[in-house]
C-alpha cells in the first residue's frame, strides 16, 4: 500500500507508539496514509481503539518479520 508518512515505533511501548501516530495525523490531510510500525504487542488493540474512538480509517494491519505489525492508517 502507498503511504504518505512512516511512523518507526519499534520498540516502543504504550502509549508512545499512539502519541506518535497522533503526532504525524496531525500534520496530515484527509485521505493521506500513514505506515506505522511497532514491536509492542498492546499496539494493536491501542491503533484499533484509537482509530474507532478518532475516525480515521485502519486500511491495512498485519504481522511482517521479526515480530513487528504494520499498521496503515488513513486520516478522516
Amino acid at each position: 500500500m502507498d503511504f504518505d508518512k512512516e511512523v518507526d515505533a519499534r520498540g516502543l511501548t504504550c502509549p508512545l507508539p499512539i502519541l506518535r501516530l497522533k503526532k504525524a495525523l496531525a500534520e496530515m490531510s484527509a485521505g493521506q496514509v500513514v505506515r506505522v510500525l511497532t514491536t509492542d504487542h498492546a499496539s494493536i488493540k491501542d491503533i484499533e481503539a484509537f482509530t474507532h474512538q478518532t475516525g480515521h480509517e485502519l486500511a491495512s494491519r498485519e504481522e511482517v518479520l521479526d515480530s513487528t505489525f504494520e499498521f496503515f492508517v488513513r486520516h478522516k
